[in-house]
């Protein structure tokens, strides 16, 4: 950690107004004379960055202990499966791997806990891993917190990789968090991007206070670096020529116990999961009534689509929470995406970025949905979703 510290020589009455007015925090303020900085600061670092040439710098505590970064080589993917399937999350942090490591010349490794007759390793090296560090043991075959957490701390310890990726599952959000305790290390949830710099250092992206702030977030002085990603943020990389190994590792010497017990594993219900739609016609708040969603379901029935929703119409009850899009609801990318009345607000448009076609409706010219839509039309959805669905039904329906 560190603190952020002003030169004192340095600040004039017009020092202190760029800095208050750069601060998203109000975190300067004046008291007896001198400029402080209050319990308001975040330490993002906007003041040291872009603030009064060398009037913030930001200063690390003495106590942190440097590491040598040149002893932990690779960036590791934890291989997510249900023991039937491997979640497509798995291979788009593969690909998300492979170009940080080709920045820093690292491998790309993929740790794989499964039970003795799974079998997915050839599948993984099909996405270009140059090694899959495979943990074969019956008690694998289903996650189990206590027993994955052993197992990934076996992994660390030995191969000793400078990052692991872990999908932004429910189950990677509670195993994440848990090696990362045990190692004393960062662990940024959520990230939107992700770079490496020369030095090995990952550098995690994602929104944060309610996505006024896009926080760079670094771990400079531990190591793994960790970081969960969502599902559709990153492109899938194509299929290969598998030219990996695969690794056996013992299983033999490992703490396989665990409190807890699985009695049973049942299907849930089966529902469209908005994530893996190629048609979404996203609703936002100008939608209050059922009615109003009726006339955009018809929409979305003639394009082969389904419904999204923004927060206004989860919090008004009408609409499902697992159709929420954007940072507190799903991350999508589908072929196309038409957005209805929706504003823009990073909230949302973090959740849409992968899409390939965004076609935006808004009556307000200004809106921020604008700058990332591909196709914009100014005007009232109320009197435009009627006339799409003449022209989408006149040449058959479908995209």
């Amino acid at each position: 950690m560190g603190r952020i510290v002003i030169d004192q020589k340095k600040v004039t009455p017009e020092v202190i107004k760029e800095l208050q007015k750069l601060c998203p925090f109000n975190a300067f303020e004046v008291q007896n004379g001198e400029l402080i900085i209050n319990s308001g600061c975040r330490v993002c670092k906007i003041c040291v960055r872009k603030g009064p040439n060398e009037v913030c710098t930001f200063v690390e505590d003495e106590d942190v202990v440097k590491i040598d970064k040149s002893l932990w080589n690779g960036v590791a993917v934890f291989i997510e499966h249900d023991g039937n399937r491997i979640h497509p999350v798995s291979f788009e942090l593969i690909g998300k791997a492979r170009e940080l490591a080709d920045k820093i010349k690292h491998p790309v490794y993929a740790v794989l806990m499964q039970g003795e007759d799974q079998d997915f390793a050839d599948e993984i090296l099909e996405y270009g891993v140059d090694k899959v560090f495979i943990y074969n043991h019956k008690d694998l075959n289903h996650f189990n917190v206590e027993r994955y957490t052993n197992v990934m701390e076996d992994f660390i310890n030995k191969i000793k990789p400078t990052a692991i990726l872990y999908g932004g599952t429910s189950l990677g959000r509670s195993f994440a968090p848990r090696v990362a305790s045990r190692f004393k290390t960062g662990l940024t949830a959520d990230c939107t991007m992700l770079d490496m710099k020369e030095n090995t250092d990952l550098v995690q992206i994602r929104p944060a206070f309610g996505g006024n702030v896009m926080a760079q977030i670094v771990c400079p002085n531990r190591r793994p670096q960790m970081a969960t990603v969502r599902y559709k943020i990153f492109k899938m990389p194509e299929k290969i020529k598998p030219f990996g190994e695969k690794v056996i590792m013992e299983t033999g010497h490992l703490n396989l116990k665990s409190g807890i017990t699985l009695i049973d594993v049942q299907k849930k219900d089966s529902h469209i999961d908005i994530s893996e739609a190629d048609v979404i016609v996203a609703l936002g708040r100008i939608f209050k009534t059922e009615d109003d969603i009726k006339m955009a379901q018809e929409l979305a029935d003639a394009l082969g689509g389904v419904i999204g929703v923004t927060r206004p119409l989860i919090e008004a009850g009408l609409a499902d929470s697992k159709t929420q899009i954007g940072l507190s609801g799903r991350t999508v990318a589908p072929k196309l995406l038409i957005a209805l009345g929706v504003s823009g607000a990073v909230q949302f448009t973090a959740g849409v970025t992968g899409s390939e076609t965004i076609i935006a409706v808004n009556t307000d010219p200004n809106a921020p949905i604008f700058d990332i839509a591909h196709y914009g039309i100014v005007g009232d959805a109320f009197s435009i979703i009627p006339e799409l669905i003449k022209k989408i039904k006149a040449q058959g329906g479908g995209v």
